[in-house]
C-alpha cells in the first residue's frame, strides 16, 4: 500500500499531537529509565559495601577464635556484630577448613545456603551471592602466624593457611523498597513532564490546526464548485497569507468558471452539430458492413458451389481417364489418356490453391497436430516432383542434417504443401543448374523442435524492384512470366500464411540470373515415439564401398551420408579415376554406388557397369536421367539395385542393408487382372449422371452388388426395402438433398446402422463439419481415386467391434484418426503405450509414496504426450488435469485420488490393449500379404 495514502487518513490535529507527544513521553521514558536504573546499581554497591565492611573485619577477628577452637568467644563476637547491625544482617555463620559449621551467631533453619560449594582452596577473596531477597558474602579467614594453626588445618594458599571462612547473609529489602521508591519518582516526574507537554501541544492545535482545518473546509468547498466560499478572522504569520491565497484562487476561479461555461456552451453547439453528421456516418458504414458481411457470405458460398460445380465434372473426367487406361490401348492412346488426365489433375490442383487461399484468408484453415516421420514424409514429397527435375536436366538434391529429429508432431500435409510449393517454384524457374533443399536444426527443447528449410536454386533470380510483389495473391515479379511459366500466383502467398499460421517465419534473398534463396523456419512438435522402423545401421560399419558421382551436391551429401555411418568410402568424380580404381582394385567392395552421369554414351555405361560387377557383390546404379530406354535396355540388366535420386537416407540403408531380388520395373501397361469382388452390397447415390456411372463402375469392380439411384428420395426408398452393407451419398442434390436423406434413414429403415459415407465436391472445413455432424461416418472427396474408394469400403467393412471393454477406456477408432488413418502406425503407437505402461506406473506408484513432484509431474506429462495418439480419452483427460494441478503447485499428496484413478484406468488400458493388439495384428499381416493396406 502506498506510504502517502496512509497518510492522509490522519488530521493534521493528530500529527501534531504525535509529533509533539511521542519525542516528550520518549525522552522521559529513556531518561527515567537511565536514573532508575542507575540509582538501582548504586544502592545495590552500597549494601554490598556493607556487608564488606561488616565480614572482612569479623573475619579477621574471628582468627584467634579458629586457631583456639573457642566457640563460645567467637560466638559472642558474631551475636555483637548482628546486633549492631540487626536490620541488615540476618545471620553470621563460621565454616571451618573442612567446610563444616564452626560457630553461627544465632539459630538459622538451613545453614546450606551460607556453606560454600567450591573447593576452599578457590576462596581467596570475599565473594557475593544473590540468593532471592538476600545477599550472601564469604570471606576467608587465613592465620596470620606460621604456628597459629592446629595440626589438622593443612589447606594452603598464596594468601597463607586457610583456617575456615565467615558466611554472612544480608538483607536487601530495604534495598529493594529504596528502588522501587526511585522507580515511583521518575515515573511521577515523566508524567508531570508528558502533561506539562501536553498543556503546551493543545494551544499549539487551538493557534495552528484550527485554522487550517477551516482553510480545509473551505477548499473542499470550492473544489465541489461552490465558488464563493470565503475564509474570514485574522490569522498569525503565514497562515494570514494562506487565507489571503485561498481567498485570491476562488475569485481567480470564480472568473474562469464563468468563461469556461460561455466555451461549453459554444463547444456543445458546435458538438451537437458534429454528431449529427458521424450518426449519419455510422449509418452508411453499418449498411457497407452488412454489404461486406454479405458479400463475404456470398463469395464462401459461390466457392462452396464453384467447388462442387467444378469438381464434379472433374471427377468423371479423371475417373473415366484412369478407367481407359484399364482397357486395351495402344501406345500413343495411353499418352492421350495420361495428357487428360494430367490436365484435369492440374486443373484441380487449381481449385485447392484458390480453396486453400480463401480459407487462409478468412482464417478458417484448421490445422492437424499428428506424429509424421520427417525425413520420409519429405522424401515422399520430393519424389513425386522430381520428375519435373529430371525433365529438364535439373539436379534435385535434399539435405537434411544428421542432428534433425525424425519423429515430430503437425501437419503433415501442409508441411508437405509448403515444400512442395517451393520446391515446385525452384524448379518451375530453373532452366540448368541445380535445386537443392537443406533442412537445419535451430533450437531444440524437451517438448519442440524449431527447423529451417531452404530451398536454393540457379535460376532466373528475381529483380530487386519486383520482390516486394512477390508475395502478394495473384502476382507474379513479371507479368511476363505468367505467359512464359503459367500459374495463378497463388503459390507463394499460401505457403507465406500456412508458416504463418503454423508459428513459422518465411523470406528469401535472390539475384538476377543468378538464382533464389527460399526460406522459412517451422516450429514442431517434438515427438514421443518412433514412427517407422529402425535399421541396423551398425552392420554398415567399415564396409568398403566404391562411390562415383561426378555432380558435387549430389556427391557432397550422399558421401556425408557414407561417412555418417562409419564406411570406408572411395571417392571419384571423374571417369578415368574410376575405370582406374576398378581396374587395379584387387580386394572386392562390399558396395559400389555409380551414378548415370558422365558417360559418353550407352556402351561406355555398359563396360563400367560390367566391369563394377566383377567388384563386388552389390552394384547400386543411381538414376535421374530421363531416358527410360536406357534404364530398361542398359542399366537394369547390369545393376543389382538401381534407386532413384534425390534417394532419401532411409532408403539409401535399407536397401545397402537389404538388396532387393526384384526390381520395381516401370511395365508397360497392360491389362490389370480383375481381383476378386467382396460379396457386399452397395447403395451408390448421386445426381448428376456421370458421377453415379463412375462410382458405379468402380463400385461393381470391387463389390458383388450395387443399386445406383440419382435422387434422396430413391434413396430412402431403397433402404427402406433392403438392407445394405454400405451407402455412398452424394450430398448436393435437388430435392431431397444426402443430410436430409441421411437422417430420414437413420430414423425409420432397414439400415439405421449402416455405414453412410458422403461423397461430395464440397471441400471447405465447415460444409465437412456439417456433413460428419448430420449422422454420416465418413468422407470421400471428388474426384473419387480408386484406391480411396478401396481404403473406405475396407475400413468401414472390416471395421473391429469390440465388446469386452469401454470406448472411452480405449476407442480404436479415435486412435485411427490420431494416426491419419493408417492401421500400421495407430498399432505401433499402441504397442509402445502398452510398452511402456510398466514403467509408467511403477514411476506413478514410487513418486507417489514419495510426494516426489517433480517426477510425477515429469511421469504424467510424459504419460499425457503419449495418450494423445492411442485413442485414450479417459487416460488423456486424466493425465490432463493432474498435469494442471500439478503445474499449480498442488500437493502430489492432494492429487492422490485422482492418481489412483488414474493407475486403474491403465489397468483397463493395458487389458483393452492387448486384445485390440492380438485381434488387429493378425488381421493387418493378412491384409497387407493381400494387398490391401
Amino acid at each position: 500500500m502506498n506510504p502517502v495514502n496512509n497518510m492522509t487518513k490522519y488530521s493534521l490535529r493528530s500529527w501534531v499531537l504525535v509529533l509533539a507527544l511521542a519525542p516528550t513521553i520518549l525522552v522521559g521514558i529513556l531518561l527515567g529509565s537511565y536514573f532508575t536504573i542507575n540509582r538501582f546499581y548504586e544502592l545495590e554497591d552500597t549494601l554490598v559495601e556493607q556487608g564488606s565492611n561488616i565480614i572482612e573485619p569479623l573475619s579477621i577477628a574471628s582468627e584467634i577464635g579458629l586457631v583456639a577452637n573457642d566457640r563460645e568467644a567467637t560466638k559472642r563476637l558474631l551475636a555483637a556484630a548482628q546486633l549492631n547491625k540487626s536490620t541488615l544482617v540476618k545471620s553470621i555463620a563460621i565454616f571451618d577448613a573442612n567446610n563444616q559449621l564452626f560457630v553461627t551467631s544465632h539459630y538459622h533453619k538451613d545453614f546450606e545456603i551460607m556453606r560454600y560449594k567450591e573447593a576452599l582452596n578457590t576462596l581467596h577473596k570475599t565473594e557475593i551471592e544473590h540468593v532471592g531477597d538476600s545477599l550472601i558474602l564469604r570471606t576467608p579467614i587465613f592465620s596470620t602466624g606460621p604456628s597459629a594453626a592446629p595440626a589438622n588445618y593443612d589447606i594452603q594458599t598464596d594468601d597463607g593457611q586457610l583456617l575456615g571462612y565467615i558466611s554472612i547473609i544480608i538483607n536487601k529489602e530495604r534495598a529493594l523498597l529504596e528502588q522501587h521508591r526511585a522507580a515511583v519518582a521518575a515515573f511521577i516526574i515523566v508524567l508531570i513532564g508528558v502533561q506539562l507537554n501536553l498543556l503546551f501541544t493543545f494551544r499549539l492545535v487551538k493557534n495552528v490546526t484550527q485554522p487550517i482545518t477551516e482553510m480545509v473546509r473551505v477548499v473542499a468547498k470550492i473544489r465541489e464548485g461552490k465558488l464563493d466560499a470565503r475564509l474570514d478572522g485574522n490569522l498569525i504569520g503565514e497562515l494570514d497569507l494562506l487565507k489571503r491565497g485561498i481567498n485570491a484562487m476562488a475569485g481567480s476561479l470564480s472568473e474562469y468558471h464563468d468563461e469556461m461555461q460561455q466555451n461549453i456552451d459554444q463547444a456543445t453547439s458546435d458538438l451537437r452539430e458534429t454528431l449529427e453528421q458521424i450518426e449519419i456516418q455510422n449509418v452508411e458504414l453499418d449498411l457497407a458492413k452488412k454489404r461486406a458481411l454479405e458479400a463475404s457470405r456470398i463469395k464462401s458460398e459461390f466457392l462452396a458451389n464453384m467447388s462442387h460445380e467444378l469438381r464434379t465434372p472433374l471427377n468423371g473426367v479423371i475417373g473415366f481417364a484412369r478407367q481407359l487406361v484399364k482397357t486395351p490401348l495402344h501406345s500413343s492412346q495411353v499418352d492421350y489418356i495420361k495428357t487428360i488426365e494430367r490436365s484435369a489433375t492440374n486443373l484441380l490442383g487449381i481449385i485447392n490453391d484458390i480453396l486453400d487461399f480463401s480459407k487462409l484468408e478468412a482464417g478458417k484453415m484448421v490445422l492437424e497436430n499428428m506424429p509424421f516421420g520427417l525425413r520420409e514424409t519429405i522424401g515422399d514429397t520430393i519424389t513425386l516432383i522430381s520428375g519435373s527435375a529430371q525433365a529438364k536436366g535439373l539436379e534435385l538434391v535434399v539435405d537434411i542434417a544428421p542432428n534433425v529429429p525424425d519423429n515430430v508432431n503437425g501437419d503433415a500435409m501442409r508441411v508437405c504443401q509448403i515444400i512442395n510449393n517451393l520446391v515446385g517454384n525452384a524448379i518451375k524457374f530453373t532452366d540448368s543448374g541445380s535445386v537443392m533443399v537443406k533442412i537445419e536444426l535451430q533450437s531444440q527443447s524437451e517438448e519442440q523442435v524449431l527447423l529451417r528449410c531452404d530451398v536454393v536454386d540457379t535460376g532466373i533470380g528475381i529483380d530487386e524492384s519486383q520482390q516486394d510483389f512477390l508475395f502478394q495473391a495473384f502476382g507474379q515479379a513479371d507479368s511476363s512470366i505468367s505467359r512464359r511459366f503459367g500459374g495463378t500466383g497463388l503459390g507463394l502467398v499460401i505457403t507465406k500464411r500456412l508458416v504463418n499460421q503454423m508459428g513459422g517465419q518465411i523470406g528469401f534473398t535472390s539475384s538476377p540470373e543468378k538464382g533464389s534463396n527460399f526460406w522459412f523456419s517451422l516450429p514442431l512438435g517434438l515427438g514421443q515415439f518412433q514412427i517407422g522402423d529402425s535399421l541396423p545401421l551398425e552392420k554398415l560399419k567399415d564396409k568398403t564401398i566404391l562411390f562415383y558421382e561426378p555432380r558435387v551436391l549430389t556427391h557432397a551429401v550422399l558421401s556425408r551420408q557414407l561417412n555418417q555411418w562409419d564406411t570406408k568410402v572411395t571417392h571419384h568424380q571423374h571417369i578415368p579415376s574410376l575405370l582406374t580404381t576398378l581396374n587395379t582394385a584387387e580386394a572386392p567392395y562390399d558396395y559400389v554406388l555409380l551414378s548415370c552421369h558422365g558417360f559418353s554414351d550407352a556402351g561406355q555405361l555398359v563396360s563400367t557397369l560390367n566391369l563394377a560387377k566383377t567388384k563386388t557383390d552389390c552394384l547400386v546404379v543411381l538414376y535421374d536421367c530421363q531416358e527410360q530406354d536406357a534404364l530398361t535396355q542398359f542399366i537394369r540388366p547390369n545393376a543389382d539395385v538401381v534407386l532413384s535420386l534425390p534417394v532419401s537416407e532411409h532408403q539409401l540403408a535399407r536397401n545397402l542393408l537389404y538388396p532387393p531380388m526384384e526390381y520395381d520395373i516401370i511395365a508397360p501397361v497392360t491389362i490389370a487382372t480383375p481381383a476378386a469382388r467382396q460379396s457386399l452390397t452397395v447403395l451408390a447415390v448421386d445426381d448428376n449422371f456421370a458421377n453415379l456411372k463412375l462410382i458405379d463402375t468402380l463400385l461393381s469392380e470391387l463389390v458383388t452388388t450395387v443399386i445406383a439411384v440419382n435422387s434422396g428420395d430413391e434413396a430412402v426408398k431403397q433402404a427402406k426395402t433392403r438392407t445394405f452393407d454400405l451407402i455412398f451419398m452424394d450430398i448436393q442434390m435437388p430435392g431431397t438433398d444426402g443430410i436430409s436423406a441421411t437422417k430420414q434413414i437413420r430414423q425409420g429403415s432397414m439400415n439405421r446402422n449402416t455405414p453412410i459415407i458422403a461423397v461430395t465436391a464440397h471441400a471447405i472445413a465447415e460444409e465437412r463439419e456439417l456433413i460428419l455432424g448430420s449422422g454420416m461416418d465418413g468422407y470421400l472427396p471428388k474426384p473419387i481415386d480408386e484406391a480411396a474408394l478401396k481404403d473406405v469400403i475396407h475400413r468401414w467393412i472390416t471395421r473391429p467391434k469390440f465388446t469386452h471393454f469401454d470406448l472411452h477406456t480405449l476407442n480404436w477408432d479415435l486412435c485411427l484418426t490420431q494416426a491419419n488413418h493408417k492401421a500400421d502406425l495407430a498399432l505401433d503407437m499402441l504397442r509402445m503405450l502398452l510398452d511402456s505402461l510398466p514403467q509408467t506406473v511403477t514411476a506413478i506408484q514410487t513418486a507417489l509414496s514419495q510426494n516426489d513432484h517433480p517426477v510425477m509431474l515429469s511421469t504424467i506429462h510424459k504419460l499425457h504426450g503419449a495418450s494423445c495418439y492411442c485413442g485414450v480419452p479417459t487416460t488423456q483427460r486424466l493425465c490432463q488435469e493432474i498435469e494442471s494441478a500439478l503445474k499449480r503447485e498442488t500437493a502430489v499428496e492432494d492429487l492422490e485420488p485422482e492418481i489412483l484413478e488414474l493407475l486403474d484406468e491403465l489397468t483397463k488400458v493395458e487389458s483393452a490393449a492387448n486384445q485390440v493388439i492380438s485381434q488387429l495384428s493378425a488381421e493387418i499381416t493378412d491384409d497387407q500379404k493381400n494387398g490391401l493396406l
